[in-house]
């Protein structure tokens, strides 16, 4: 039996060693990321846009780092899988079997920020900025590395494009059987990650908002995530029991969008 669907059959592993050791590209993506994050900042510093000097862009990134992985690695098991972590706490440890939360790496990155801005005297707002002009490129990577990885598939679906995930099935159809869904983490990849990268990169190089209302291009960023957050979650399979019928990422998300709201409105428009 035929199936005018794709199937995916990728391996999570840029080169493997063992059954589960080798260069997985989930954890490729943050690599890349992570230095993405670095080279715009040392570019934003030699450029006489950022207040943070190029020399304390490293220490700078290993407090964003600590954030990201703790916050998203915790966020995800509390956010979404807290049962697993009652019933057994050593999950948190198992990082191969991947979890992370976006929510969770959110709050991680914010504690990392006030820590990062007390310690080195630098103001809040204006590293908040730096932040969120780079967080778009991490996002986009993430969500590329999820689709290659087979895992937070869409909603079943009949679209030309739908992909048919075989983890998504655990009765044992077989594949031509097992009901075609969305990609829609390259949906998340395409509204969170490159739409949002070049919007705050536009608002970075070619407005004054970085210098006008520092604050501002974060409270954007917060915003514009939400917002296609809330997009793409119409297509993906919720991954945990629904809140207030709505799925988690879509009920946190309306949460990070009344936050970038609030912030937004703290800080005057800043005409291009």
């Amino acid at each position: 039996m035929s199936t005018p669907y794709w199937i995916h059959n990728w391996s999570p592993f840029l080169f493997q060693f063992s059954d589960t050791v080798g260069v997985r590209y989930y954890g490729l993506a943050y690599v890349l990321g992570f230095l993405g994050a670095a080279w715009l900042l040392v570019r934003y510093a030699r450029a006489g846009r950022s207040r943070l000097p190029e020399g304390l862009v490293g220490d700078f990134m290993v407090s964003l780092v600590i954030g990201v992985l703790l916050g998203g690695r915790l966020g995800y098991f509390i956010f979404y899988q807290f049962e697993s972590v009652l019933a057994n706490p050593l999950v948190l440890a198992r990082v191969w079997e991947g979890g992370m939360s976006f929510h969770g790496g959110l709050l991680g990155v914010l504690i990392a920020l006030l820590w990062f801005s007390w310690r080195r005297k630098l103001p809040l707002a204006h590293i908040s900025d730096l932040v969120a002009t780079a967080t778009p490129l991490g996002l986009m990577l993430g969500r590329v590395a999820n689709f290659i990885n087979g895992e937070l598939w869409g909603r079943v679906t009949t679209v030309p494009w739908a992909v048919i995930f075989p983890n998504s099935d655990t009765s044992g159809l077989p594949l031509p059987m097992i009901a075609p869904r969305h990609p829609s983490q390259l949906y998340e990849a395409l509204l969170e990650g490159l739409v949002l990268l070049i919007y705050v990169q536009w608002r970075f190089w070619r407005t004054d908002a970085i210098v006008r209302s520092p604050g501002r291009i974060a409270g954007e960023c917060l915003f514009g995530y939400a917002i296609a957050r809330i997009i793409c979650e119409q297509f993906r399979e919720p991954d945990a029991a629904l809140i207030l019928g709505m799925s988690r990422g879509t009920f946190y998300s309306i949460l990070v969008l009344v936050a970038g709201g609030i912030v937004m409105l703290r800080r005057r428009s800043v005409a291009p």
